[in-house]
């Protein structure tokens, strides 16, 4: 069992490793809308049902229910975003950038499976949880901003070790540890200088990184032949601060990861088609450097402006067929009431993630060997939040969102 635990977390790294670089994106708030491309085919349902190696992203009780496999892939994500002037003018920016990095962003994924016997899995999932882009063509907060463009860079990496255990025939238990590593870079919002705690750690200080150690742990249980459900809850991941931004961020430039917990149900309405629905809320509202209200005390501080985001609830509806024996379809619909408030809109013209509802199509394929090519496609709808200020009050701008991604993975039994 050391063996199988050690080149897992080998493997992790290794994968981790290659995927910093790379931008990692989201749609629920700042949460990918789902983990593992079979999941995200079905808008990223599965708490209740497991489909691969990334399973532990979602509920890590599912790894025992997968089997011996390996999964790798990767996404392409799209946003389009943009925001009126500040104080409601008629200027319209275009927050997309220009090229591959700011306007397209890949991000890989990967997951390895062990059963040590027919009751015990040791497995390993590398994902990006989430994160948020933005590069404005111009100096979007003042003329006067130190740089051309105002924006915003932060990406999320879990790579998440996963014991899962069947208790009996009907309940599996899970528990991953989520090892993470975040980096960000702020851009253009130095004429803020004379409301920050520490003006020289405000914007425009390259790339900080931090790491953290957090958990999730998750339960599935068949009720019937037919039905299934689970529950799965990862609590706050303290991370380190950003120093070089602990004149924005608050209490001094910590940006820990918020707690969520999940509800699913999978119902096979038929021998070949299963649905399956997840009902999660994330608590945004539990970091300050995210839940703080514009205005409030100085930047940086414990009180320090945030971004204004509330808690997000999220329902997430999937369903797969199986069109035949090499071949099964997906489809699902993703809600989630987006978490910035009216009056809120100033500091997220850095971060407009307003989007609510996302349509996504997916397939696998099985091939010789038992391996599996999977594929999906999402589109997130246009939303646009109109300021709940007036005239030229700060939080009168308005910012808006669509998005579209698509990803590709090869598994493989084992």
């Amino acid at each position: 069992m050391k063996k199988i635990f050690k080149k897992s977390l080998i493997i992790a790294v290794s994968a981790g490793i290659a995927t910093l670089s790379l931008q990692a994106q989201a749609t629920n708030g700042y949460f990918s809308h789902g983990f593992g491309i079979k999941a995200k085919g079905m808008a990223g349902a599965g708490v209740a049902f497991s489909q691969d190696s990334l399973a532990a992203a979602t509920n890590p009780a599912g790894m025992v229910l997968v089997g011996n496999r390996w999964d790798v892939g990767a996404d392409v994500f799209v946003p389009d975003r943009e925001a009126t002037a500040i104080g409601g003018g008629p200027t319209v920016f275009d927050g997309n950038g220009d090229g591959f990095g700011e306007t397209w962003f890949l991000i890989p994924e990967f997951g390895y499976n062990k059963m040590v016997n027919k009751n015990m899995s040791v497995g390993v999932s590398v994902f990006g949880n989430g994160g948020m882009n933005t590069t404005w063509n111009a100096p979007i907060f003042s003329a006067g901003a130190p740089t051309l463009n105002t924006g915003i860079d932060l990406s999320q990496l879990f790579i998440s070790p996963t014991l899962s255990i069947k208790l009996d025939d009907k309940n599996s238990l899970g528990v991953a540890l989520n090892v993470v590593y975040q980096r960000i870079e702020v851009t253009g919002v130095g004429d803020f200088a004379g409301l920050s705690a520490s003006p020289g750690n405000l914007s425009d200080n390259g790339y900080d990184s931090s790491f953290g150690v957090g958990f999730r742990v998750g339960w599935i249980g068949q009720l019937t032949d037919t039905v299934s459900v689970g529950f799965t809850y990862q609590p706050k991941t303290e991370m380190e601060a950003f120093s070089k931004y602990s004149g924005l961020f608050a209490e001094g430039g910590e940006f820990d990861i918020p707690a969520n917990y999940a509800f699913g149900v999978s119902w096979k309405a038929t021998p070949k088609m299963t649905i399956a629905l997840d009902a999660e809320q994330i608590k945004y509202s539990g970091i300050a450097s995210i839940a703080n209200p514009n205005p409030t005390g100085a930047l940086g501080s414990a009180t320090g402006t945030g971004f204004g985001w509330e808690d997000m609830n999220v329902y997430k509806l999937g369903v797969a067929y199986q069109f035949n024996k090499d071949l099964v379809v997906r489809a699902g619909w993703n809600h989630g009431g987006q978490p910035i408030p009216a009056g809120q809109t100033l500091f997220n013209v850095l971060a407009p993630a307003v989007v609510e509802d996302h349509l996504t199509l997916g397939f696998t394929m099985n091939m010789k060997d038992n391996a599996e090519l999977s594929g999906y496609y999402m589109h997130a709808i246009e939303e646009t939040l109109v300021g709940g200020g007036a005239g030229f009050a700060p939080n009168a701008a308005t910012i808006g969102m669509s998005q579209n991604a698509f990803g590709i993975a090869y598994g493989k039994k084992f």
